[in-house]
C-alpha cells in the first residue's frame, strides 16, 4: 500500500488542482501523508536530527537501559502498560520551556528554535489548504485554535531504542492524536511506525529525501464534522537500531472552544413543514441548496432559494 506523497512545489503551478485533490483524498481516506519540497532548510533538518541523536547517546541512553522497565523486559516479562521509548517534550508556543531543559546543548537549543520557526509556517500552510478543500475560510483552523493566546505548539522528541525483546512491548501503544496537525521529522533508516487503514496496519517507511510525515488529529476530525479522520497508529519496538522521532504538534490553545465549522453542519432545529415547502418547489433541484437555505433561515438570513426569511 503506497503512502500518499504530496509535492508542495506543485501548489504554485499548473498541477495545483491535482495536488489539492490528492491532499483532500489523503485527509479523507488516510488521515496521514508525506510532503516533500516543503521549504524547510534541509541542512537544518539534518542538524536537528544529528544533535537529538547525540543528546540521546550522551545523556539518556545509559539511564534508559538501567531503568526498571528495561530490566523487567530482560527478564522475559510482557509489558503492556508502558512504552519502549526515551522521550522529552519541548513547548514552543505560546510560551517556550526549552531554557528549562538544561541538559540540552546550546547548539540543539538554537537549531530546534530555528527549525520550529520554519515548521510552524508549514503547519499554517497545511491548515489553510485543508480549509480551502473543506470550502471554509482559509484562516478558520488557525482562528479556531487560537484561544486567547494563539495556537499551542510543542514537540515530542523520542528515541525508540534497540529492543532485545520487541515481541514483549510496544514502542508506543495504539492511539489517535488528541490535537490538530502533527508534523513528524523521523528516522531515515529504522522503521517501526504503523498506521491503521481499512482493517490493516500499514507500515510507514523511514522518511527519505527530507520528506516530512503529516497526520491529522482528533480536533481536525471534529472541526471538519468528520470529513477528515484522525487515524489510529502505533510504534513497534525494533530489534535492530534506534528509531528517531521528532513530532511537532500544531494544536488548539488550552482555552480554545472547538466545534464543527458551521458551514459543514447539516441544518438543524428547523420545522419540517419549512423543509417540505422548499422541497415541493425544488424537488428536482440541488439538495445542498435546500440544506443551505434552511441554515440561512435558522440564522435569520434570506433563503437562497426563495428570498424569504
Amino acid at each position: 500500500m503506497e503512502i500518499p506523497v504530496l509535492d508542495f512545489s506543485k501548489l504554485e503551478g499548473e498541477e495545483r488542482s491535482e495536488t489539492m485533490a490528492s491532499l483532500h483524498d489523503a485527509c479523507a481516506k488516510w488521515g496521514f501523508f508525506m510532503i516533500e519540497n516543503h521549504g524547510i532548510d534541509v541542512e537544518l533538518m539534518k542538524k536537528v536530527k544529528l544533535l537529538v541523536n547525540r543528546h540521546y547517546e550522551e545523556n539518556l541512553k545509559a539511564s534508559f537501559y538501567d531503568s526498571e522497565m528495561a530490566k523487567n523486559l530482560e527478564n522475559g516479562g510482557y509489558i503492556s502498560d508502558k512504552d519502549w521509548e526515551s522521550t522529552y517534550f519541548i513547548w514552543h508556543r505560546p510560551c517556550s520551556n526549552i531554557n528549562e531543559l538544561t541538559s540540552l546543548s546550546g547548539d540543539l537549543h538554537n537549531a530546534m528554535d530555528d527549525y520550529i520557526d520554519q515548521l510552524i509556517k508549514v503547519a499554517e500552510k497545511i491548515s489553510e489548504l485543508i480549509c480551502e478543500n473543506l470550502g471554509i475560510e482559509k484562516n478558520h483552523i488557525m482562528e479556531a485554535f487560537s484561544g486567547s493566546r494563539g495556537p499551542s505548539v510543542g514537540t515530542k522528541v523520542a528515541i525508540y531504542p534497540q529492543c532485545p525483546h520487541p515481541e514483549h512491548i510496544r514502542g508506543l501503544r495504539e492511539h489517535t492524536d488528541a490535537g490538530g496537525i502533527i508534523l513528524l521529522l523521523q528516522d531515515d533508516q529504522v522503521p517501526g511506525l504503523e498506521f491503521f487503514k481499512d482493517g490493516k496496519w500499514v507500515k510507514i517507511p523511514p522518511s527519505k529525501n527530507n520528506r516530512l510525515f503529516v497526520n491529522t488529529g482528533d480536533q481536525v476530525e471534529i472541526l471538519s464534522n468528520g470529513a477528515y479522520k484522525s487515524a489510529l497508529h502505533r510504534v513497534m519496538a525494533m530489534k535492530d537500531g534506534n528509531r528517531l522521532s521528532i513530532a511537532t504538534f500544531y494544536n488548539p490553545a488550552g482555552d480554545a472552544i472547538i466545534s464543527p465549522a458551521p458551514k459543514l453542519l447539516l441544518p438543524s432545529h428547523y420545522c419540517f413543514r419549512d423543509y417540505l415547502n422548499l422541497y415541493t418547489k425544488t424537488k428536482f433541484g440541488d439538495k445542498d441548496l435546500r440544506f443551505q437555505s434552511l441554515k440561512n433561515m435558522a440564522n435569520g438570513h434570506p433563503s437562497i432559494l426563495t428570498g424569504e426569511n
